[in-house]
């Protein structure tokens, strides 16, 4: 696979995967672990999953000068994950710029930031309204929870963290899940196949709190981005479609919450 399948000279595939597996340990695969048992939980419960709600984005203390202090904090500590496995590819590769550059995260004269906008903008249109339909149908046949997307104060910088939040998200998950675990795991050997479905699971693992309906529709977007990224070698379009889909879940819920009885 080329762009992901290159040989590496300083670690055996057994390092490979270990650092693998470290960085989803301090990040994503640890968030699968907690939805997993969130979705145990959840489910034990009396009543279904539909009749469950859960929040996302919220108020932690009651002085909004210290919850934006916490939630500015939350959303700075869970980038440092991403700046580990850059540094961690740009040790043979030149720098994390480098890095950064190979997995498509940077814009240049051959994929200028107006290309990468108009892709992530098609991107995300073609999820977001399938996404938006599988979210109800799940909800109806009891298998998703219901999502409160936004639940800060009603404070003047609460819009700003939430596409913060987004932002924070859309980085977090594509750098790590597609930049990073394809460009080692295709150093580790594994085949392009392997590579795309084992991302997509974990992707879809990590939302398991959300209940069967959030696994399997990031299982589906872990594919889609995954066959992309193979086709395009670029991270940051998908960066784009995925920020955008978080910000209108985000701060469309803010608006909107209590106006409307179907959410």
């Amino acid at each position: 696979m080329a762009g992901v399948g290159q040989a590496t000279h300083r670690l055996s595939r057994r390092d490979l995967v270990l650092e693998t597996v470290l960085v989803l340990g301090v990040s994503l695969g640890a968030s699968a672990l907690w939805s997993v048992l969130s979705l145990i939980r959840k489910v034990s419960a009396d009543g279904s999953l539909s009749e469950q709600t859960t929040s996302m984005n919220s108020s932690v203390v009651e002085q909004p000068w210290l919850d934006l202090a916490y939630q500015v904090t939350g959303i700075v500590l869970a980038l440092i994950p991403v700046v580990l496995a850059l540094h961690l590819l740009g040790r043979a590769e030149g720098g994390m710029r480098s890095a950064a550059r190979a997995m498509g995260l940077t814009v240049d004269k051959s994929s200028p930031v107006t290309q990468s906008v108009r892709q992530g903008l098609a991107l995300a249109a073609v999820i977001g309204l399938p996404g938006l339909a599988l979210y109800f149908g799940a909800r109806a046949l009891g298998i998703n929870t219901s999502i409160a997307a936004a639940n800060l104060d009603a404070v003047w910088w609460a819009i700003p963290v939430l596409i913060l939040a987004a932002v924070q998200n859309a980085v977090l998950e594509e750098v790590i899940m597609v930049g990073y675990l394809f460009r080692r795991w295709g150093q580790a050997g594994y085949s392009t196949v392997a590579i795309v479905v084992a991302s997509a699971l974990i992707r879809g693992t990590y939302h398991l709190y959300q209940g069967f309906g959030g696994f399997i529709g990031n299982v589906a977007m872990g594919l889609l981005f995954g066959w992309l990224y193979l086709r395009t070698k670029r991270v940051l379009p998908l960066v784009i479609a995925h920020t955008l889909l978080d910000v209108v879940a985000f701060v469309g819920y803010a608006l909107i919450a209590g106006r409307v009885d179907w959410l």
